[in-house]
C-alpha cells in the first residue's frame, strides 16, 4: 500500500461527488485529517480554489490532492448537448441508446448557456488541466505541493499521473 501522508496529516482533496467513491478510504491517505472538497467530476475552478485557499490558510492543509475516477458521468456529454438538454426541459434526462434524451420536453431554460459545465473529454488530461490550473492560481502557495491521482472504482487503486504529478511539485 503507498504512503501518500503522513498519520494525521491535514491534506485538502478535491475529487467527484460519485457516490462510489470514499475519499476516507482513499489508499495511503486513510489517515490523514482530511478538508475533501466535492463536485461533479472533482474539477477545479473558482469555487475549489476558494475552498482549496480556506483550507490551507485557516485549517493548515499541507498538501492538495486531485482525485479523478474512472467511468466518471462527466465523460458522457458535452456542454452543447447539456445546454440543449436544458433548454428542452429541467426534468431528469435518460441516457439510452442513442445518448441522453428529456422523456419530459417542457419548462427548459436557456440559461445553461452561460455554464461552463466542465465535462470530460480526457480523463487524465482533465486531472494535469486542473493540477495545472490550481498550480498555477495567485491565491495558492508555490509551496504547497499537489498531487493528481485517477481512483479505479472497479478496484480502489489510486494510479499517479505523472505529469500533473510534475507540475504539481513545490517550487521555491
Amino acid at each position: 500500500m503507498m504512503n501518500l501522508t503522513k498519520p494525521d496529516e491535514k491534506i485538502a482533496i478535491l475529487t467527484c461527488m460519485d457516490m462510489r467513491l470514499d475519499p476516507k478510504k482513499f489508499p495511503g491517505l486513510e489517515q490523514s485529517k482530511a478538508y475533501v472538497i466535492r463536485n461533479a467530476g472533482g474539477r477545479a475552478n473558482e469555487e475549489t480554489i476558494r475552498s482549496l485557499v480556506v483550507a490551507h490558510k485557516f485549517q493548515g492543509a499541507k498538501a492538495i490532492f486531485v482525485i479523478q475516477h474512472t467511468d466518471c458521468g462527466m465523460m458522457n456529454f458535452t456542454n452543447d448537448i447539456l445546454c440543449d438538454l436544458l433548454e428542452e426541459s429541467l426534468q431528469t434526462a435518460v441516457y439510452g441508446g442513442n445518448g441522453w434524451y428529456n422523456p419530459v420536453k417542457e419548462g427548459g431554460s436557456r440559461a445553461g448557456q452561460y455554464i461552463n459545465f466542465q465535462p470530460i473529454r480526457n480523463l487524465e488530461q482533465s486531472v494535469i488541466d486542473d493540477v495545472t490550473y490550481i498550480r498555477n492560481h495567485p491565491l495558492i502557495s508555490k509551496k504547497i505541493p499537489i498531487y493528481g491521482y485517477i481512483c479505479d472504482v472497479k478496484t480502489g487503486e489510486l494510479r499517479p499521473v505523472q505529469q500533473a504529478m510534475q507540475i504539481g511539485q513545490v517550487q521555491e
